[in-house]
């Protein structure tokens, strides 16, 4: 009698590669801003390929697997104040993590679109600079700055959530890493995630497409600053 299985797939393996590949690129783009000088060219890279991570995840969020989908956590306010006074068993992102999920998009896609319009003034400029007015990129610019507060917020936010569920005994980081949930965190019956080569063919599709793009304006912004 095969063995019955105690956990079950909740997270895709390109919606875990996703979180990865995200939170390598924001550390970077932070670092190298922070350092400046020659590693302003390493922040113009990461910088727009966090954009990409960021499109690819809205696509995702329409094309993906059931709990990758934006409709399958979408969760309205007074459904996210129910959860808060009584929580209860979840499969994938709960009420409160599902807002966490669109405003970290809106933020890190907000600071990745104004940076391919940013400059420095010295060497450094996105790759659409040059494609307006001095004014407007001036001010794309101090909007790029200006959002890095609210992106260090929502960042910070977003690891003080996950040291209170991990405090709480509700492990979030392993499951994003292996895909898998035990049965007795989820409500009974829950369905899992469709994770097959049909799902990983459409990531990569989508990659392939959003890498091109990320390496067109990654030159054409190197190439003009």
């Amino acid at each position: 009698m095969p063995k019955q299985k105690t956990v079950v797939r909740i997270w895709d393996l390109p919606t875990r590669l996703f979180h990865v590949a995200l939170a390598l690129c924001i550390t970077g783009a932070i670092v190298t801003v922070k350092l400046g000088g020659n590693w302003m060219d390493w922040h113009v890279r990461l910088g727009i390929a966090t954009l990409a991570l960021v499109v690819f995840r809205i696509l995702w969020g329409v094309l993906g697997p059931r709990y990758a989908r934006f409709a399958s956590f979408y969760a309205s306010p007074l459904r996210v104040w129910a959860y808060f006074k009584t929580p209860s068993k979840q499969a994938g992102h709960n009420p409160l993590g599902a807002w966490s999920v669109f405003g970290m998009l809106g933020v890190i896609g907000w600071q990745g679109l104004t940076g391919l319009f940013a400059n420095d003034d010295i060497l450094t400029q996105g790759p659409f600079a040059a494609n307006v007015s001095t004014a407007l990129s001036e001010r794309l610019t101090g909007l790029h700055q200006f959002n890095e507060t609210f992106l260090y917020a929502i960042i910070g936010l977003h690891m003080a959530a996950i040291l209170f569920y991990t405090l709480k005994g509700q492990r979030l980081i392993m499951p994003m890493i292996h895909g898998d949930v035990a049965k007795d965190l989820v409500p009974d019956g829950t369905t899992p995630a469709q994770d097959d080569w049909r799902v990983r063919g459409l990531a990569l599709g989508l990659a392939l497409g959003l890498a091109g793009l990320t390496w067109w304006l990654i030159s054409r912004a190197l190439n003009a600053g």
